[in-house]
């Protein structure tokens, strides 16, 4: 049989098992398949972050008397825009001072002196000072937020970094399109969270495609969690191959259609 022949056949073999293994099912690129079967549970992240030792809390305390809630707040600094030779100048735009959550779980409160506050949410930390300021001062009002949120998302997304997160309720798809999401390459099903709490280091792997994700205490991240993707098994294949491939492709397809012209 001629070369000629017989070439014509191997080249639609070769795009037949191209568009076989090309082909991608929307089961494993569509997120929540099945989300219209089932119900969300409640969670104990829609309780709120919890807060933990190393956190860095903003708290604000106001009443219709101004004067006596005064001296339940760390004294307002301006911001630091620069140096000079006389030190850090500093700005008019006056910021609240941070309390640090030490290793017990404990913060150093003006007049309050020592409070436990690991393990409550804002909303809870805020109700328990409300209580304790309220022998001194009619009605207050305390503000409290957790300043130093941060996940980090790695691995197959299209802008892997840290990022710092004001909102309290951040879910895994959220974290997900602040890191660009995943590229075509990311395991969509395989997703890992990993977490420490309390000194202990816990993880999860969690399917994206699957509806029943909703439920998970990981799909609400915590401060510090870590998200990575990891690659699919195409990208794992490719990574061993020498990333010249494609050009000695072409050149190669570049040279057997010379020889099938030689040929005819």
């Amino acid at each position: 049989m001629k070369f000629s022949n017989i070439f014509p056949k191997v080249i639609l073999a070769l795009l037949a098992t191209l568009t076989i293994t090309s082909c991608v099912s929307r089961k494993e690129i569509t997120y929540f398949q099945g989300l219209d079967e089932i119900q969300q549970q409640a969670t104990a992240a829609k309780n709120g972050l919890q807060i933990s030792p190393n956190d860095l809390l903003t708290i604000s305390v106001s009443a219709y008397n101004m004067e006596a809630a005064m001296p339940f707040n760390l004294p307002v600094v301006g911001a630091s825009v620069g140096g000079s030779d006389a030190g850090l100048r500093v700005s008019g735009t006056p910021q609240l001072q941070s309390f640090l959550v030490d290793s017990d779980g404990n913060i150093e409160f003006p007049q309050l002196g020592t409070v436990q506050v690991a393990g409550l949410n804002r909303q809870e930390l805020a109700a328990k000072l409300k209580i304790a300021i309220s022998e001194y001062v009619q009605e207050p009002i305390v503000n409290v937020r957790i300043v130093n949120f941060q996940v980090s998302v790695l691995g197959e997304v299209n802008r892997p970094g840290t990022f710092s997160v004001q909102d309290e309720y951040l879910s895994l798809p959220k974290a997900l399109g602040l890191a660009g999401d995943m590229s075509i390459y990311g395991q969509r099903d395989n997703v890992l969270v990993m977490r420490e709490t309390n000194g202990a280091k816990t993880y999860a792997y969690l399917d994206m495609t699957d509806a029943n994700i909703i439920n998970s205490p990981f799909y609400y991240l915590q401060q510090n969690d870590v998200v990575y993707i990891e690659p699919n098994n195409a990208q794992k294949q490719g990574a061993g191959y020498n990333r010249n491939a494609s050009v000695y492709i072409s050149v190669a397809s570049v040279l057997i259609s010379l020889i099938v012209l030689i040929a005819r």
